[in-house]
């Protein structure tokens, strides 16, 4: 709804363009994704995050295009996009490495694999909870796997800095008709994060939801990303390794 993205087949990276427009449910301008971006670009990534490139007056060759995706990008960020000659011209974009999403890995994988993948995605959270930033999105298609099985996060345009989250328990229901209601009955602020949502409406295969359960259910109470929080806040810098333990050097 943010970014425009696509790619050479023979590329293993991914442009990325912001749409001239977003939808009403985005309440975020341009300026404050590209902010976002250059965030992330000057944050600790702890290896959770995928580096961006930051270019202006990009010029293309216009044969690489297909007609389709050049009419898209003309015709959702014209501010940006261009046609000069032979060349398409953008004026602002990003290039990020390309990478298999998890909500696509996860649906043509073996169990053994999926229950990597979901591990993987619990610790990318966990990690980057640490380095200060909650990814704010935490759908799974807004993170992907590397050829390596590494779970990585790449869309930045909802993150915060977790000291601005308030991490809070949904309340009981007081009521019958409050516990039947379609719309929460309780009041709802723009950084509240309720974690017991996570395993409905971000796992719809109860698969994931289970592999993700068995190996990172406290993720799905308050009081472990409360004591995140306050970790971060009390500048404790927790330990983050780049491999799993299986194929890290040790000591003898």
């Amino acid at each position: 709804m943010v970014m425009l993205v696509f790619t050479l087949p023979s590329y293993p990276y991914v442009f990325k363009v912001i749409r001239d427009r977003f939808p009403a449910v985005k309440r975020i301008s341009e300026a404050e994704v590209v902010a976002k971006y250059r965030f992330v670009k000057r944050q600790d990534r702890v290896g959770r995050m995928a580096d961006t490139w930051e270019f202006s007056h990009a010029a293309f060759p216009i044969d690489r295009f297909d007609p389709a995706l050049l009419e898209e990008l003309l015709e959702a960020a014209p501010g940006k996009v261009c046609v000069e000659g032979d060349q398409v011209v953008i004026r602002h974009l990003f290039i990020e490495r390309r990478l298999n999403p998890l909500n696509l890995h996860l649906e043509r994988t073996d169990d053994a694999t999926l229950q990597r993948a979901m591990c993987e995605y619990g610790n990318a959270l966990r990690e980057i909870a640490a380095a200060g930033i909650f990814p704010g999105d935490l759908l799974l298609k807004n993170f992907g796997v590397t050829r390596h099985g590494r779970v990585i996060f790449y869309d930045y345009d909802e993150i915060v800095p977790i000291e601005a989250c308030r991490f809070r328990r949904i309340p009981e229901p007081r009521t019958p008709e409050q516990e039947m209601a379609a719309e929460p009955w309780y009041s709802v602020a723009e950084n509240d994060v309720f974690p017991e949502e996570f395993g409905t409406f971000l796992m719809t295969d109860p698969r994931w939801r289970r592999a993700f359960t068995e190996q990172h259910g406290d993720l799905l109470r308050p009081e472990t990303w409360q004591a995140i929080q306050a970790a971060v806040q009390a500048g404790e810098v927790a330990d983050v390794f780049p491999y799993r333990s299986e194929i890290r050097f040790s000591f003898g």
